[in-house]
């Protein structure tokens, strides 16, 4: 008899891991882009390099106004919206005066925002280099946007693109689904060795 109820307990936590496994499938697949393979997440990366798309093929947005001393720099900027299916991702060019705008990559994004295109998405939060909101891919870098300087030679485009690893939710914004799972399993605080004391532990700083 105890065999038999270890064989139907071992069963039952087989059973339980196969459907475990069948759910996290499932919603790996709801994170998937419905672009077609060659153009998901980890392809845009060298869609400029392989020259998918040609400098006549990206829409620009220029400054509105710029001044006679304007210094003029472009911005090369990954867009893909989740409720246009069938398009694919593209890069946008917008063009700053560098006059008019802070010196980060952040500064320069929540210009084009406010002032050029509203419909640009990104995470922001902080801008003190702390809680990784603005984490994305510039010029090939992955780093925070305000943290990062823009280059203040106007003949060198940027590039930005949301980060490499992740699946693109909506233009610069990374899905952190998964990430959050991986640090949540690896329970990163201080746990202790022993059972907790019935009183407050007392901490000195």
């Amino acid at each position: 008899m105890a065999a038999l109820r270890t064989t139907a307990r071992l069963a039952r936590s087989l059973r339980g891991k196969d459907i475990e496994l069948q759910q996290q499938q499932n919603r790996i697949k709801t994170y998937r882009s419905p672009a077609p393979p060659s153009i998901l997440a980890r392809s845009y990366a060298t869609e400029a390099k392989s020259g998918a798309v040609s400098a006549s093929q990206i829409p620009t947005t220029k400054e509105p106004t710029p001044s006679k001393d304007a210094r003029v720099k472009t911005f090369h900027i990954y867009r893909w919206n989740p409720d246009e299916p069938t398009s694919k991702p593209k890069m946008q060019t917008y063009t700053l005066d560098l006059n008019k705008t802070g010196p980060m990559m952040l500064d320069a994004l929540i210009r084009i925002k406010n002032e050029i295109d509203p419909t640009l998405t990104f995470r922001r939060s902080c801008r003190e280099g702390i809680c990784g909101s603005c984490a994305m891919n510039i010029d090939g870098v992955n780093t925070l946007a305000c943290l990062c300087r823009i280059p203040t030679d106007t003949g060198k485009e940027s590039r930005i693109y949301p980060l490499p690893h992740t699946f693109v939710v909506k233009d610069l914004v990374p899905d952190l689904t998964l990430f959050y799972k991986q640090y949540r399993s690896i329970k990163p605080y201080l746990q202790r060795d022993t059972p907790p004391p019935d009183v407050s532990c007392l901490v000195t700083c």
